[in-house]
């Protein structure tokens, strides 16, 4: 059995870098996220993580007003250029009009709010990777969660192509932006 780490290249054999169809064309399910044309493979969330994520989204829509909705683990397009870039955020939020496209993807303009959750493994792309390439994508709010306790929760929100520091906190944390939400923290990853 080889062992793989956590995020690796995945273009082992490809000769060329992946365009957007060949991305299209791959199965939906894949654990992968595409930078700079280069495949890069994904672990598989954790449990806790799964739990926290899905319980967002859930949140996310029973709150946000109309308009607005919340989806977990979908692909969003961040550069769509010859050498594109394809994120998996585990939670975003988008119009509803854009929603009712259906697409395969969401382009970055689509994405109100880009949620990562840190895990073992992910944390220098979750914290510093990801929120530079969502800032330039145009994403206006990102939000990083830390799962160690205790939970913690940091908004960003865009200014001047820069993200800067809205808000943090632990239990339960009330947010204005991107829209009137309320999340308790201390229940994200809780059993019943």
């Amino acid at each position: 059995m080889e062992w793989f780490p956590a995020r690796m290249t995945a273009n082992a054999g490809r000769d060329h870098l992946v365009s957007l169809d060949e991305w299209d064309a791959m199965p939906e399910d894949k654990n992968l996220e595409l930078v700079d044309g280069v495949l890069h493979l994904v672990s598989a969330a954790l449990p806790p993580h799964r739990k926290a994520q899905n319980r967002l989204a859930h949140w996310f829509d029973e709150q946000l007003p109309d308009g607005l909705t919340a989806y977990a683990d979908v692909d969003v397009v961040l550069d769509a250029s010859s050498r594109p870039t394809v994120r998996k955020p585990d939670v975003v939020v988008v119009s509803v009009e854009a929603a009712r496209r259906a697409p395969k993807r969401f382009a970055a303009a689509d994405v109100l709010l880009a949620v990562e959750i840190v895990s073992p493994g992910s944390e220098r792309v979750d914290r510093v990777t990801k929120p530079t390439q969502y800032a330039k994508a145009g994403i206006a709010h990102y939000w990083l969660v830390e799962l160690d306790e205790p939970v913690s929760l940091t908004t960003f929100e865009l200014v001047d192509g820069v993200y800067k520091l809205a808000e943090d906190g632990t239990g339960e944390v009330k947010l204005s932006k991107p829209a009137p939400l309320v999340i308790d923290l201390d229940r994200l990853t809780a059993l019943r």
